[in-house]
């Protein structure tokens, strides 16, 4: 098993700027993809972020390509997802997910087995 923990979420302004963190614990896997959703009660879990445990690959969603950031700290076991210039439509809960595996679809919740309990981030107008 993969136990997650997001942190970092709060409510912010419209052009600030906030960091959300990702602990990861217990198993491990040698070739495995960390990756941020977000979603509001509206709408599907929608893919945000992804970063390969290396390093190496970093997706990101159209949205927030130029505003976002994801980056990895292996020593600590932790992922980051980095969000400036943040918009009111950015308001959703974030959630942490991780896939054991780098050959499934990057953008889809199925490709991932193990979430966190998500973290709510609010941008007011």
């Amino acid at each position: 098993q993969v136990q997650l923990v997001e942190s970092g979420g709060g409510l912010v302004q419209a052009g600030d700027s906030l960091r959300l963190s990702c602990a990861a614990s217990g198993r491990t896997f040698s070739n495995y993809r960390l990756a941020w959703f977000r979603q509001t009660p509206a709408k599907e879990r929608e893919f945000v972020a992804a970063i390969t445990w290396s390093g190496l690959s970093t997706y990101y969603a159209d949205s927030v390509k130029g505003r976002f950031t994801i980056s990895r700290d292996n020593a600590k076991n932790t992922v980051y997802l980095q969000m400036n210039s943040l918009k009111p439509e950015d308001t959703a809960v974030y959630y942490c997910a991780c896939s054991p595996t780098l050959y499934t679809p990057v953008e889809r919740t199925a490709s991932y087995n193990y979430w966190g309990q998500g973290t709510q981030v609010t941008v007011s107008s």
